[in-house]
């Protein structure tokens, strides 16, 4: 071997040593910060504050000065921009579309806004002070008689969701039924910031920091174990809550699971490469080729770039507007569930979800003027300071169940997921569903959580 060769096996070498060691250190397994239990994010100092502790009823309850207020604003359209020639939602929301939906709000929505509220009220919700802000959320028990088991069951939402989309899903949860040897006892809460729940006056309220107030409402219930689902935002806080509380979270069941830390990017890349070793050939599709899931990725989070960075302005565009309110949440619920309904001149809106069902959510955004509130979690979450806590490098040992649908934003595969969920016992692909998947397939999302359940409770073979 001349010189040449014996300088490229020693090049060799030490980029293996390289890549060895930036592969250990990238793995390393990271702990669980310390927790303030009780870090005050309501007004004014915290010195000054003492948290009343009592949990109080909630109702909607928005009269006819509201709702009037509201059918004025719908009668004074804008001169809607027509959309481009043969455009359906390539452009975003399609105007046609948008006033035959902002016609049917005004006329037939509102004009039932009694039966809606009503329904909106149909479950037990409450609300009580945590650390500063007034947390609201349903509490739905069983009213089963004597049932086997009860399971306490924490469910996330995200944004632009509520906990609206719920609604079609907890009465198969709470009520007996031959698949199940219980029955669930469901808590619902609207993420700080969000509909009926105070946003935080101080800044830094990311996601960790929810999971706390999440994980306090539960002890304030008077549950010490418990499951928690999540989808979307809801996904991120559950798994946080799973990760810093480990031995009180019984499972944790996802609908967008995510590895953040970047040993779990580089496996996203790899997996690229050669995804026939990563991923069984029938699955391959979900999460390949790499390059058209960023490119989906590129399209579909505009939003969320505005968000992360200037969400009090958007915010203040879309307060008090409800066309634009309806636009901006609707096209999420147009191209997050199918992004081929961008081809759609209806946007698709109507194939899974009813008009009432899509209204219910952009009211509680509306009568609340939550939507700047809401849009100030990319703020926190998408910075360099909390994305550098990477929290997903702690190994979360908890049961888990990753429930993955096609047309899901992210996906990753078990192997990407594996550093961080080391207890992943679960994951179940479907050939449809999206984003808002609780509320478009309520039946396979309840199906998929009781199949969970089930594994941990009858110790079914994996």
């Amino acid at each position: 071997m001349g010189f040449a060769g014996r300088f490229v096996s020693v090049a060799l070498t030490l980029l293996v040593a390289v890549l060895v060691k930036v592969y250990f250190d990238l793995s390393a397994p990271a702990q669980v910060p310390d927790i303030d239990f009780g870090e005050y994010w309501g007004p004014g100092d915290a010195k000054n504050y003492k948290e009343n502790v009592i949990v109080n009823p909630f109702k909607l309850a928005y009269g006819e000065e509201v709702i009037g207020k509201l059918k004025s604003k719908l009668e004074d359209v804008p001169n809607l921009a027509e959309p481009l020639e043969g455009a359906a939602f390539q452009y975003g929301f399609n105007s046609k579309r948008l006033r035959e939906i902002l016609d049917y709000w005004r006329t037939d929505y509102l004009g039932r806004w009694n039966e809606r509220q009503e329904y909106l009220n149909k479950f037990p919700q409450f609300k009580t002070q945590i650390q500063g802000l007034d947390i609201h959320f349903l509490h739905v028990k069983t009213e089963v008689r004597n049932p086997k088991r009860i399971v306490p069951l924490l469910m996330l939402h995200g944004w632009p969701g509520s906990v609206r989309e719920f609604y079609e899903l907890i009465p198969k949860l709470v009520t007996r039924s031959d698949d199940k040897e219980y029955v669930f006892e469901v808590i619902v809460p609207s993420l700080p910031g969000y509909g009926f729940s105070e946003g935080a006056s101080k800044q830094g309220l990311s996601p960790a920091k929810i999971a706390v107030i999440m994980r306090n409402l539960m002890a304030r219930l008077g549950f010490k174990k418990y499951y928690v689902q999540g989808g979307d935002w809801g996904s991120i806080v559950g798994n946080l809550i799973a990760t810093f509380f480990q031995d009180e979270v019984l499972g944790v069941h996802l609908t967008m699971c995510v590895n953040s830390a970047p040993i779990g990017s580089v496996k996203n890349v790899i997996g690229g490469i050669a995804p026939s070793f990563v991923v069984e050939d029938k699955y391959v599709d979900f999460y390949y080729p790499y390059l058209d899931r960023m490119k989906l990725l590129l399209t579909e989070t505009g939003y969320m770039h505005i968000q992360a960075t200037k969400p009090d302005t958007i915010g203040t565009a879309l307060t008090g507007n409800p066309v634009g309110l309806a636009a901006y949440i609707l096209e999420k619920f147009s191209t997050w569930t199918n992004p081929q309904y961008r081809d759609l001149p209806d946007g698709g809106l109507e194939k899974f979800f009813t008009l009432d069902e899509l209204l219910d959510n952009i009211m509680i955004y509306y009568l609340t003027d939550s939507i700047t509130t809401s849009q100030r979690l990319y703020a926190e979450a998408f910075n360099i300071k909390e994305i550098s806590r990477d929290f997903d490098r702690i190994p979360m040992q908890v049961p888990a169940a990753c429930a993955k649908f096609r047309h899901e934003l992210v996906q990753q595969t078990n192997w990407a997921l594996s550093d961080h969920f080391c207890n992943l016992i679960q994951t179940n692909h479907y050939d449809d569903g999206g984003h808002f998947v609780a509320m478009q397939l309520p039946e396979v999302l309840y199906r998929d959580i009781v199949q969970f359940v089930n594994r941990l409770y009858r110790r079914e073979d994996q």
